[in-house]
C-alpha cells in the first residue's frame, strides 16, 4: 500500500470541509430570513424576491464557472481568471505542468530505484595480523558500490608472531569468535560472490594453514591466504576512485599489522579503468605496526627508539630495487602520496581534532607535508595515556600508532611529496571492485529500474 504524503486530502479537496460546512449554513440561514420576510401590499416584495433570486443565481453561476476554470492562464486583456484554491495551496513561482513524455532518468536515478533486496550482493572479508573486517555490498553506479552491511573488530591475531614463529591460542581463539559473527552476516543473506583472504600473519605462521583448518571447521568460511602481490594490487583497486584524472603518478602505500605494501603507479602516459594495471614497481615489507611494535617497544617510546623504528624501515626500502621507477614524476605537482591503513587515517583524526572518528571526513581528505609532520610530532610527544586519551587513537592503538609512523616517516624520505591524500578504504574495496567488475554488473543495462 502506497503512503499518502502529508496534506493530500486537504490538496484533494482545495478547501477544508469545516469550511465548506460553514459556507453552507451561511446561505441557508439566508435563505430563511429571505423568506420570512413581510411583503408590502403593492407586490414590492414579490419583485424584489425576484431580484434576489435572480441575484443569487447569477453568483452561483459565477462560482460554477470560476471552480471549472481552476488553476487558469491569465486570460486576454491582462486580467487573471479568479481561483478558488487558497493561495497559500500554491506553490510559488511554479509554471503549469505542460503535457508531454516523463524525462527519461539516467543510470544512477534508475539505480537508486532498485529495491535493495533485487541486486546482487557480494562480500568481501580480510584477516589480517590486527583486525578482522568484512563489507557486504551491492553495486550502485558503474564502478561504485552499496555498503549494506558490515563489520570491523581488532583481534590482533599476530601477537607475538614476530617472536614466535606461531599463531598464539588466546590471538586464534579471539580471531575465531570475530569470523563467526562475519559467517552468521553472510549466512542470512543470498550472496552472489565473496571472497574472503587472510594476510600477513597467516602467510608466515608455521601454524598459519592449520589456524585455517580451524576457520573452517567452527566458523564455516574457507580462507584463502593471498601472496603479497595480490595484496597490493587489491590495496590500489580499491582505492582507484582516490587518484584524480589529473594525476601523473602515485606511491600508494598500505600500513598493516604485519606487513607494509607499496606500489608505485605511473598514471602519464593513459589510464585504464582498473588503476592496477599502471603498477609499474611494488613491494611489500615483512613489517607493520605490531611487528614493529613488538620488537622496539610501543608504550613508551623516546625520540631515539622512534628514530631506530624508522631507521629498521628506511633498510628495508633500500633493498627495493624498483624504487626509482617514478624518478621522473616525483618531483612534478602532479604526482603524491596515497596512504591506506589506521596510521595514517588516525593522523588525518588527529588533525582534524575530531571528538570522535568519523569516516566522512577522513577519507579523501588532503594533507601538505607540514600538517603531517606537525601530526606525527604531536603524538611522538604524548606519553602512552595520552594516546589512549585521544578519541582517534584510543586503548586498541595507542601502542602501536607510533610505529606506524615510523613506517610512514621511512617512506616519506624516499618519496617525498607535499601531498598525501587519505583513504579510508583498501583491501575489501578492491576485493569487492573486482568482483563486481569480473561479474559483469556495471556492464549491464538499466531498464525500468531493473538490471537485466
Amino acid at each position: 500500500m502506497k503512503d499518502r504524503e502529508p496534506g493530500a486530502d486537504a490538496s484533494d479537496a482545495g478547501v477544508s470541509r469545516d469550511g465548506s460546512s460553514r459556507h453552507s449554513a451561511g446561505r441557508s440561514q439566508k435563505g430563511r430570513q429571505a423568506a420570512a420576510r413581510p411583503v408590502n401590499g403593492h407586490g414590492q416584495g414579490d419583485a424584489a424576491q425576484h431580484k434576489t433570486k435572480t441575484r443569487k443565481r447569477r453568483k452561483r453561476r459565477r462560482g460554477r464557472k470560476v471552480f471549472a476554470r481552476d488553476g487558469a492562464q491569465p486570460v486576454a486583456g491582462g486580467g487573471q481568471a479568479e481561483t478558488a484554491i487558497p493561495p497559500a495551496a500554491l506553490k510559488p513561482n511554479m509554471p503549469p505542468a505542460k503535457p508531454g513524455p516523463a524525462p527519461r532518468p539516467d543510470q544512477a536515478e534508475l539505480a537508486r530505484r532498485v529495491p535493495t533486496a533485487e541486486l546482487p550482493v557480494f562480500a568481501a572479508l580480510d584477516l589480517g595480523t590486527n583486525n578482522c573486517r568484512l563489507l557486504v555490498a551491492v553495486p550502485g553506479r558503474p564502478g561504485q558500490f552499496r555498503v549494506i552491511d558490515a563489520f570491523s573488530r581488532i583481534v590482533r591475531l599476530g601477537e607475538g608472531l614476530s617472536a614466535s614463529g606461531r599463531l598464539g591460542q588466546p590471538a586464534m581463539d579471539r580471531a575465531v569468535e570475530a569470523l563467526k559473527v562475519c559467517s552468521d552476516k553472510l549466512r542470512n543473506r543470498k550472496i552472489r560472490q565473496a571472497r574472503l583472504i587472510a594476510t600477513e600473519a597467516c602467510r608466515t605462521a608455521a601454524n598459519g594453514a592449520e589456524f585455517i583448518d580451524r576457520v573452517e571447521r567452527e566458523a564455516g568460511l574457507k580462507l584463502e591466504i593471498i601472496d603479497r602481490q595480490t595484496e597490493a594490487r587489491l590495496a590500489v583497486s580499491g582505492c582507484g576512485s582516490l587518484v584524480e584524472r589529473d594525476t601523473d603518478g602515485v606511491v600508494l602505500f598500505d600500513i598493516g599489522g604485519g606487513s607494509s605494501e607499496i606500489a608505485l603507479i605511473d598514471v602519464s602516459r593513459h589510464r585504464s579503468p582498473r588503476l592496477a594495471n599502471h603498477i609499474v614497481s611494488w613491494t611489500s615489507l615483512p613489517v607493520g605496526v605490531v611487528s614493529l611494535a613488538e620488537r622496539f617497544g610501543g608504550r613508551t617510546v623516546t625520540r631515539e627508539i622512534f628514530a631506530a623504528m624508522v631507521e629498521d624501515v628506511a633498510t628495508r626500502l633500500r633493498a627495493f630495487d624498483g624504487r626509482d621507477r617514478l624518478s621522473h614524476i616525483v618531483s612534478s605537482p602532479k604526482f603524491h602520496l596515497l596512504g591506506t591503513s589506521g596510521t595514517v587515517t588516525t593522523l588525518a583524526g588527529v588533525h582534524l581534532e575530531l571528538d570522535r572518528y568519523d569516516r566522512r571526513r577522513v577519507d579523501g581528505l588532503w594533507m601538505d607535508g607540514s600538517s603531517v609532520d606537525r601530526m606525527v610530532e604531536k603524538v611522538l610527544g604524548w606519553d602512552f595515556q595520552q594516546r589512549v586519551a585521544n578519541p582517534c587513537i584510543g586503548a586498541d592503538r595507542a601502542d602501536l600508532v607510533l610505529a606506524g609512523c615510523a613506517i610512514l616517516e621511512a617512506i616519506r624520505a624516499v618519496w617525498p611529496s607535499e601531498r598525501l591524500r587519505v583513504a579510508d578504504r583498501g583491501l575489501r574495496e578492491g576485493i569487492l571492485s573486482e568482483l563486481m567488475a569480473d561479474d559483469g554488473v556495471w556492464r549491464r543495462n538499466w531498464r525500468n529500474g531493473q538490471m537485466r
